[in-house]
C-alpha cells in the first residue's frame, strides 16, 4: 500500500473538483482501485504503487492544464485522465505561456495581461532580483504582489515582505496624526489593495497577524536580513542611492526580490538623484538580476491613461529639446 499527497494550491479548486464535485466523481470512477480523499487544498491517494503512480501522472497533467488555462471542461478533464491505462493523455505544449499568476478569493483568476507582465513572471522565476520599471498603470506592483502570493501559496517562500518609501523623499512621518500604523497605511494602501484581490479576508488577516505578510516603510528594513521571503520594494524611484543600497544588501540567500518604479515620477528633492536610476544602470550585467521595461502598451487601467502618458512623454521631450537650445554649449579649445 502506497500513499501520495498532491497539492492543489496552484489552481482554482472549483475548476478541479467541478460543480457538486462532478469532476471529482469522474476521477474516483477513473481510478476505482484507489482510495482518493480531498482535504482542503490537498488530494490524498492510497493504493497499489503502480496505480498511485499512474494517477499522480494523470492528475499532474490536469493540474498543468489548469495552471496554464484556468478552466477545464468535464469532457476534457476525462480525456486528460484517459479512459484506461492504454490511452495516452492528450498532448499539449507545457512550455506555452502560462499567464495565470494566482487564484484569488471565490475563484478569481489573476493573470498577466500583457507581454511585459508575462516577461516579469518569467524573469522572476529565473532570477533572484528583478527590476520592473515603467509608467503608472502598467501593473508593475500588482503583478509583483501576485508573484509573491503565488510563491507563498506554493511554499517556495515562508513570508512576503512589502515595502516602499513611506513619505516619498524622506520618510518623515512625525507630522501625521495617529499611531505608527495610521501614519504609514495611506502610503502602503496600494499594496493592501493588491492583497485584497488575491487573498480571502480571513486568510489575509491571519497572515498579517502572524507576520507571514509584512508591510512596512523602507526605513524599517535597516539592519535586517530578509531570508526565505519574497520581497517587493514599491515606488523604488523615490529611494536615495544609500537607501537602495541598504535594501539590496538586506536580501538573504533564499530570498527573491522585485523592485518596481516609475522614473517619470521621482519625488525626491532636485539635489538628490534617484537610487533606482543608478542601480538599474550599474547592476545591469550581473547574473541573477533581471530588468524588465514596461511601457504605455502595458497600461491596464482606463483607456485614457495610455493617452495621458503619451501626452506627458511628448511634453517632456519638447521641454528637454527647448532646454538644450537655451543652454550655451561648453567652450572648446578652439574658442579660447
Amino acid at each position: 500500500m502506497t500513499e501520495a499527497i498532491i497539492s492543489l494550491n496552484s489552481i482554482n479548486p472549483i475548476e478541479f473538483f467541478g460543480i457538486n464535485n462532478s469532476k471529482f466523481d469522474l476521477l474516483k470512477k477513473r481510478f476505482p482501485l484507489l482510495k482518493i480523499l480531498s482535504r482542503g487544498q490537498q488530494l490524498k491517494l492510497s493504493g497499489k504503487p503502480d496505480e498511485v503512480a499512474n494517477a499522480q501522472d494523470r492528475i499532474g497533467n490536469v493540474l498543468k492544464y489548469l495552471e496554464r488555462n484556468g478552466h477545464l471542461s468535464e469532457q476534457y478533464f476525462a480525456q486528460i485522465l484517459g479512459e484506461d491505462d492504454s490511452l495516452e493523455s492528450p498532448s499539449y505544449d507545457e512550455t506555452a505561456g502560462n499567464d495565470i499568476l494566482v487564484f484569488g478569493p471565490n475563484g478569481k483568476v489573476i493573470r498577466a495581461k500583457t507581454q511585459n507582465q508575462k516577461m516579469m513572471a518569467q524573469a522572476s522565476e529565473k532570477n533572484d532580483i528583478l527590476f520592473a520599471l515603467g509608467p503608472a498603470g502598467t501593473g508593475k506592483t500588482y503583478t509583483a504582489v501576485a508573484l509573491a502570493v503565488r510563491a507563498l501559496k506554493n511554499k517556495a517562500v515562508r513570508k512576503i515582505i512589502l515595502t516602499r518609501p513611506a513619505v516619498e523623499a524622506g520618510e518623515n512621518l512625525g507630522f501625521l496624526p495617529g499611531d505608527l500604523k495610521e501614519k504609514i497605511d495611506p502610503y502602503l494602501r496600494p499594496l493592501y489593495d493588491a492583497l485584497d484581490d488575491m487573498l480571502a479576508p480571513d486568510k489575509l488577516t491571519y497572515y498579517m497577524a502572524n507576520r507571514i505578510i509584512e508591510i512596512a516603510p523602507l526605513a524599517y528594513m535597516r539592519g535586517r536580513t530578509l531570508d526565505n521571503a519574497f520581497i517587493i520594494l514599491d515606488e523604488a524611484q523615490n529611494t536615495t542611492d544609500l537607501q537602495l543600497k541598504m535594501f539590496l544588501t538586506r536580501i538573504g540567500p533564499s530570498a527573491k526580490a522585485i523592485l518596481t518604479g516609475d522614473m517619470s515620477q521621482v519625488d525626491l528633492p532636485k539635489n538628490q538623484q534617484s537610487g533606482l536610476r543608478k542601480a538599474s544602470q550599474i547592476l545591469k550585467n550581473i547574473d541573477g538580476i533581471a530588468h524588465i521595461e514596461l511601457d504605455e502598451s502595458d497600461v491596464v487601467r482606463h483607456r485614457l491613461v495610455k493617452q495621458i502618458i503619451r501626452a506627458y512623454d511628448k511634453d517632456q521631450a519638447r521641454e528637454e529639446a527647448a532646454r538644450e537650445k537655451r543652454e550655451p554649449r561648453p567652450a572648446t579649445s578652439s574658442n579660447i
